[in-house]
């Protein structure tokens, strides 16, 4: 199930966008393909990104990803949890953010709504 509430890239990153702030996590295609998460390397509050930055690592037992943006502007939140709980990537990754950005600037044609990602996915397979 893709929640229609955010937007997508091909990246396999979510944004759930209110206002001003993103939070970004990753999908359930990105957690199922990266296998058991064991660390995640969150940002810093107050750290700034520009559009196509990576913001964080996530590391699994099958490999290291850079989790990227396409929100410039400061983490104005982390999802702490994740230092001790990693793994709640896999278990909820539509309900699990890894940082909120409060944006300047947000890449509109790099996103996609939730039928054009499933459609992304199709081509994908």
């Amino acid at each position: 199930m893709i929640p229609n509430d955010r937007k997508y890239t091909k990246e396999h990153e979510w944004l759930l966008i209110e206002g001003n702030v993103a939070k970004i996590g990753i999908t359930d295609h990105a957690q199922d393909a990266l296998g058991d998460i064991v660390f995640v390397e969150l940002p810093a509050v107050g750290d700034e990104f520009a559009v196509g930055d990576s913001f964080a690592v996530v590391e699994s037992v099958k490999a290291v990803s850079q989790i990227y943006t396409e929100a410039a502007g400061k983490v104005i939140e982390i999802n702490e949890e994740l230092d001790a709980s990693p793994e709640l990537l896999n278990s909820d990754p539509n309900g699990c953010f890894i940082a909120a950005i409060e944006f300047t600037n947000l890449n509109e044609d790099a996103l996609l709504t939730a039928d054009e990602y499933a459609e992304f996915l199709k081509s994908e397979e």
